[in-house]
């Protein structure tokens, strides 16, 4: 019985989740600093991207938690899919997008929930490929032992027959 679970994608998740509630509040905080300057298209868009990130975020976490320890890859492919699709893009737009009025240190946090997210895309596909790989050989040679017990090769008593001795 082969470990499949990742250390470094475990690890990364484990540090997610304490950076995400910093990330949560200085984000806020620099939102409230910062929203009566913003036009009205830029406020609506941070509001709906904040819900959307602090969502997506406790599945996010919490699949891939379930999908790396105990190895279930339909969690950790909603983990990866999730991580690749409404995170990463969002963070970098929050990142890279000038017309919000981008604060230093908001920038700082930013960069940093990127790289755990670019990082957690990486490691999480390494260790899905793994995973499969490893069901699909599993499955295969459950397939084939089944097989082997119903037709045995020649010479071979078979249990049904017995030996005939």
């Amino acid at each position: 019985c082969e470990i499949l679970s990742s250390l470094p994608l475990q690890m990364s998740l484990y540090f997610n989740v304490y950076f995400f509630p910093f990330w949560w509040l200085v984000t806020v905080a620099i939102l409230y600093l910062k929203y009566p300057a913003l036009s009205d298209y830029y406020k609506f868009i941070l509001v709906t991207i904040m819900i959307l990130v602090s969502l997506t975020e406790l599945i996010r976490l919490y699949l891939g938690y379930v999908g790396n320890l105990l190895e279930k890859v339909p969690e950790l492919a909603g983990f990866w899919l999730l991580t690749l699709l409404p995170q990463l893009p969002v963070i970098l737009f929050l990142l890279f997008n000038e017309g919000l009025q981008i604060h230093s240190l908001e920038r700082a946090v930013h960069i940093i929930f990127a790289a755990f997210l670019s990082f957690q895309v990486v490691a999480a596909f390494f260790t899905l490929r793994r995973m499969v790989n490893t069901l699909a050989t599993r499955f295969r040679l459950t397939e084939f032992h089944r097989l082997e017990e119903q037709h045995p090769g020649p010479g071979i008593p078979s249990p049904a027959t017995g030996s005939g001795s």
